[in-house]
């Protein structure tokens, strides 16, 4: 019975893989390739192989280039549709499964698809189509963050990201901005991330400034996930090492007073990370402080 069972699961499994291989074939077709897009973005998690099959086989990544190419003049006047931008979104949540899979990344990454998802991230149409727009491109540059890979924060640093990042941090729907901050957060982390936020002034007032703004619209309309992402990136960026002392200097001018006092307790209630992050963030900007002999901190010179 057992045995029986065991094949019969086998023999699905082998008529699931020969549907995946049918729309993988079909994507190659404009005839067939929406309805496959559909069917392969559905099975993208349920696949563990499915990025290598998509990227190796013949003109598959051409096809799902052509979709994202196809819509950018719907950008710029933008009309982009609901239908549309469905059609892209399933597209690069191929391309998400692409990104994130060890074999396929470095591939992905020297082929510079990514940069054919920027004109997304560049537009501000506040419309759902768009929306949904920008947060799935947002998705696959944080799947490649989320691998923590040395590779992806070079590549990422050669382009435009972090300027895009903190444009929709500053105005995106919470989910954009959640997700364009994990990636700050991410590239932050990373020690050559710091060191070229960390290189110039008006790079780090950008991003203090940027992060200084989302404070304040967050004391007005909490969230504790995007709170949770704008906390680690200033404790990275108060770090005590040697080279950023100067970036824990500025920064100690420019920290919004909501996160010294107790706007932002109740939002913290529960979560004792970020309480510990924020904790260490107020000690990390008093070590060092030079104070009168009442204890209050004197100005830098």
């Amino acid at each position: 019975m057992l045995a029986t069972g065991a094949a019969v699961t086998t023999a699905l499994a082998q008529v699931d893989r020969e549907k995946i291989y049918q729309w993988i074939n079909e994507l190659s077709s404009p005839e067939t390739r929406e309805n496959a897009l559909l069917e392969l973005s559905k099975k993208r998690e349920s696949v563990p192989d499915l990025a290598p099959m998509l990227w190796h086989s013949c003109g598959t990544i051409a096809a799902l280039l052509q979709e994202i190419v196809n819509i950018y003049p719907s950008i710029n006047p933008p009309t982009l549709t609901a239908h549309q931008s469905n059609r892209v979104c399933n597209a690069l949540a191929l391309l998400q499964c692409v990104a994130s899979h060890p074999e396929t990344r470095s591939a992905f990454l020297a082929a510079h698809i990514p940069l054919f998802l920027y004109p997304f991230l560049h537009t501000v149409s506040k419309t759902r189509p768009f929306e949904y727009l920008r947060l799935t491109s947002l998705g696959v540059i944080g799947a490649l963050v989320k691998t923590d890979e040395q590779e992806v924060i070079n590549f990422l640093l050669t382009t435009e990201i972090i300027p895009l990042c903190l444009r929709i941090m500053e105005s995106g729907s919470e989910l954009s901005k959640t997700v364009a901050t994990f990636i700050l957060q991410k590239i932050l982390l990373d020690d050559t991330g710091l060191a070229y936020i960390c290189q110039t002034y008006e790079r780090f007032s950008h991003v203090a400034m940027i992060l200084g703004k989302m404070v304040l619209q967050l004391s007005k309309e909490p969230s504790a996930r995007l709170l949770k992402h704008v906390v680690r990136c200033y404790l990275r960026l108060s770090d005590n090492s040697s080279p950023h002392t100067r970036a824990r200097e500025a920064l100690r001018q420019c920290l919004p007073d909501q996160l010294k006092d107790t706007t932002f307790a109740q939002v913290l209630k529960d979560d004792t990370t970020t309480k510990r992050w924020l904790a260490q963030l107020v000690k990390n900007l008093q070590e060092g402080q030079v104070t009168d002999p009442r204890g209050i901190p004197l100005p830098t010179q």
